[in-house]
């Protein structure tokens, strides 16, 4: 699940720090986009080498099957290092060769605060990458040359690594691991249940199991909470289950009876 037909591109783009990290805070959203026909997929920049449980091995046989449960089109992880994401101009070439790739439409990434460094870092760094996979003179299709990093000269990505140019015309947040109130919430109702069964596709990470149970909650923990939350935001858009996004640009209504959420 790693490639796209020729001339063919995402809808979605989902990017974040560590695999099951799109599981938890954008699923259903992805689901949702996948059963309309939306072509999605998810990067994420690390492998999960440094974690309490499992090995990148097992994080990634755990990522493909929770991509087929979402219905994702493309999946695939950078080589950053876990718990060492840095916004580095190394690492924006990386991801802006996979924006100019993949070429989506609309790019999630994490919100810009939280608490585990490599999150935050993969908000910047995603926003970056965007803005700098949409700049003409960084194109060297055709033309044979690399793109050299100025501060590792024997860093290059190769003009087959980078297509043509392209820049995202949306760019959102899932707020999910930070505390702040949304832009929108996505109705997930219909896909909660197949969001959570893409969460315990990490079977390394959230079965019970001795290694780090001081540190991760039981299974039945797990389900309540995830639960809760999808609750708690679905009951802001009036609806069951939800999930959180925010937008830094002004929304544009252009019709008012058509503006969902009713206000008393």
């Amino acid at each position: 699940m790693t490639s796209l037909s020729q001339n063919q591109s995402l809808d979605i783009l989902a990017i974040a720090a560590h695999r099951d990290d799109v599981e938890q805070t954008c699923g259903g959203t992805l689901l949702k986009a996948a059963q309309r026909g939306q072509r999605t997929g998810i990067l994420d920049l690390t492998r999960g080498e440094m974690g309490t449980r499992g090995t990148a091995e097992d994080r990634e046989r755990e990522a493909n099957d929770a991509a087929k449960i979402l219905g994702v089109s493309w999946r695939r992880a950078l080589d950053i290092p876990d718990g060492r994401v840095e916004n580095t101009w190394v690492n924006r070439l990386k991801v802006a060769a996979i924006i100019r790739e993949t070429r989506p439409h609309v790019v999630i990434l994490p919100y810009w605060k939280g608490r585990h460094p490599d999150h935050y870092t993969a908000s910047t760094l995603g926003y970056e990458a965007c803005f700098l996979a949409g700049l003409a003179r960084l194109d060297t299709a055709g033309t044979g040359s690399p793109l050299h990093s100025p501060q590792d000269p024997s860093t290059t990505l190769r003009a087959s690594d980078a297509t043509l140019p392209h820049r995202p015309f949306k760019i959102i947040y899932a707020t999910l691991y930070y505390d702040i109130r949304p832009t929108f919430v996505v109705d997930i109702s219909d896909q909660y249940e197949e969001k959570f069964s893409s969460i315990l596709a990490y079977k390394s990470q959230f079965s019970d199991q001795e290694a780090g149970n001081d540190l991760f909650p039981a299974q039945q923990e797990i389900r309540a909470r995830v639960d809760a939350m999808a609750r708690f935001y679905g009951m802001l858009g009036g609806v069951t289950h939800g999930e959180p996004f925010l937008q830094k640009e002004v929304g544009l209504v252009d019709d008012l009876l058509a503006i969902p959420v009713k206000s008393i």
